[in-house]
């Protein structure tokens, strides 16, 4: 049996075990709790740790040996049988959690010495769900929900790949996360994915091996996905172009929305799907063929890449497209469907008659803010700040989609005919300040590697030396990312560089230019769009997927200082990831982190035992 103090420095547990049961030793080796007291019993604890949502039970199950009784008591946060407050246990040890998110303690105690007890952590999240592109409307990346995962338990002894979930090609899209759906005769906590083979599969996000409760193929009778030399030959998105963009659902209705590409013969079709959640039937009279036109402008479903994440707000879908590798002639084209009836109920082109624009924002979806307005990046294109909006950073009203205000950089000829894209990254929107000098904040940036700070009540126009933002510096390296925001912290993933963190300043309303901490790693191209867990204000990750020739490697880091790596998944080989595809961005939810690959969804979390 392992010793006391080499015990006390595996398991945050014991000093409270062994304040309470003085004569006890503990031991965590081969995979189980154990406590002894002499050699009158041994009892021993499966699972050892455990995160669940609030809908969600888990059994545990207790072995005794060395007596002649070999039951035990259940008992929670040292109350028998628990309460409302901290959980419920049965005599069968089967624990149901509170309402409330937090960490609880269940331990069986030996009917035959009640001096023997052994204790498993459990981890509750009230997650409803992680139902949108980088978590929110805001596209802030953060999960402040999560129990289960801190600086302490992620570490390769307690933290690795628990499972895999095999899916027909890649996934650019960000796998979804949704809470305790009824589904399959119970409830499940269920992981969505969507691949560039038109396929839309449903998992069970918990179990391994993986569940699939069910998959479907969005191709019509005839048809294949679209290759990308039916594109014109681009190698951005290549061989198999299907669904590219990041779903959303409405968790009110249980409806997945996303649009597939696909082709029967010649002839290319974009279509905006609502699929049931619980089977994956088609909602709505769906699916909907994409058409649309705009100021003499007739939507193409071959050249335009629907790349960005969709977006759901007040009942209407929006849907944005960029290009495939600057091929042909495109737009920038944004399209509103309601929800309910798949209707068309809105459409902008920003660069209607020259062309080009395009919204892709590396995957990013447009964002919102509590006005309901609507926010936006546009790639290199012409510009004259009333038709024709290339290279800018649009607000627009919803749902009509006018353009309420915008900033395009002073350089912004520069940028067009340099193709150095100011929407090569997504819009952020800052969390409102309660003080300073603007309160309402929106930033993003782009090729350039200038990040520009926005006053949301009025983005600031064309004007010299970028005299209408809030502010502007350069970041050190291009951006084809996301960044996300925590705790008065910006974090974000910069090509061929460091994941980087920039101190927001509540008193000036400006960040500190130097960044506070930066990765170890230094990441290739494209960089990285980091997901953010945290409990509440504190215990924060920063998680970051590095794209290279071979297998995705997901990075944890402490989001204090990001020069302390929690863990990776290059440094043990029963970590590694599936073939890594560029802007992946991974999804934290309910102690799990779920990364899209080019062969299956890979899925990290805490060891049982």
């Amino acid at each position: 049996m392992a010793s006391v103090g080499a015990n006390r420095l595996r398991d945050g547990l014991f000093n409270s075990v062994l304040l309470a049961f003085p004569l006890l030793f503990i031991g965590c080796g081969g995979g189980q709790t154990t406590v002894q007291s002499g050699n009158k019993a041994t009892v021993t604890v499966s699972p050892v740790r455990a995160a669940l949502t609030t809908g969600q039970s888990q059994s545990f199950t207790a072995t005794v040996t060395g007596a002649s009784v070999t039951t035990v008591t259940w008992e929670v946060d040292s109350i028998p049988g628990g309460n409302s407050s901290v959980g419920t246990v049965t005599a069968a040890g089967v624990y149901s959690p509170p309402s409330a998110p937090g960490s609880h303690t269940v331990a069986a105690r030996s009917v035959a010495d009640s001096t023997v007890a052994v204790s498993a952590s459990v981890f509750i999240t009230d997650l409803p769900g992680v139902f949108t592109y980088h978590n929110d409307l805001s596209r802030d990346g953060v999960n402040s929900h999560e129990y289960a995962l801190n600086t302490s338990t992620v570490k390769a002894s307690t933290f690795g790949k628990r499972f895999a979930c095999a899916i027909d090609a890649s996934a650019y899209a960000q796998p979804l996360w949704v809470a305790n759906v009824a589904i399959a005769g119970g409830t499940h906590n269920v992981l969505i994915a969507a691949t560039v083979h038109d396929t839309v599969y449903v998992f069970d996000a918990d179990a391994a091996p993986c569940t699939t409760y069910w998959s479907k193929s969005l191709l019509a009778s005839g048809e294949t996905w679209v290759n990308n030399m039916d594109v014109g030959g681009s190698l951005d998105l290549a061989p198999d172009i299907g669904i590219v963009g990041t779903p959303v659902i409405d968790p009110a209705t249980n409806t997945i929305y996303v649009v597939s590409k696909s082709k029967n013969g010649a002839t290319i079709h974009q279509r905006l799907h609502a699929l049931n959640l619980i089977d994956g039937s088609e909602k709505f009279s769906g699916p909907q063929e994409i058409a649309a036109t705009f100021s003499g402008v007739t939507f193409s479903p071959m050249s335009q890449n629907q790349r960005a994440g969709l977006a759901l707000l007040n009942g209407v879908v929006y849907i944005a497209w960029g290009s495939h590798g600057d091929i042909g002639t495109y737009y920038g084209w944004l399209v509103g469907y309601d929800a309910a009836s798949l209707a068309q109920v809105s459409v902008f082109n920003d660069t209607p008659g020259p062309g080009m624009g395009g919204i892709w924002m590396a995957g990013g979806a447009p964002a919102a803010d509590s006005s309901n307005n609507l926010y936006v990046i546009t790639g290199n294109g012409n510009f004259d700040g009333a038709t024709l909006f290339g290279d800018s950073f649009l607000k627009l009203s919803t749902p009509g989609l006018g353009v309420l205000s915008f900033f395009a950089p002073a350089d912004q000829a520069s940028l067009d005919s340099g193709d150095n894209d100011f929407g090569s990254g997504g819009a952020t929107i800052l969390v409102d300040q309660p003080s300073g000098p603007v309160q309402r904040l929106a930033m993003g940036g782009g090729k350039e590697g200038t990040l520009f700070v926005l006053n949301r009540d009025n983005l600031g126009g064309n004007t010299n030396n970028d005299s209408g933002a809030v502010q502007s510096f350069s970041l050190g390296n291009r951006i084809f990312a996301t960044p996300a925001f925590w705790q008065n912290a910006l974090y974000v993933g910069l090509d061929s560089d460091h994941v980087k963190s920039f101190t927001f300043n509540t008193a000036t309303g400006q960040f500190n230019t130097s960044p506070a901490s930066q990765s170890p790693t230094t990441f290739g191209f494209p960089g990285s769009t980091p997901s953010i867990s945290a409990q509440g204000t504190s215990n924060g990750i920063v998680w970051a997927t590095e794209k290279g020739a071979g297998p995705a490697v997901l990075h944890a880091y402490d989001a204090t200082n990001l020069g302390t790596e929690l863990w990776n998944s290059a440094n043990s080989s029963a970590d590694q990831a599936g073939q890594a595809v560029k802007f992946t961005v991974p999804t934290v939810a309910n102690g799990k982190v779920y990364v899209g690959t080019a062969g299956e969804i890979s899925v990290y979390g805490l060891a049982p035992n």
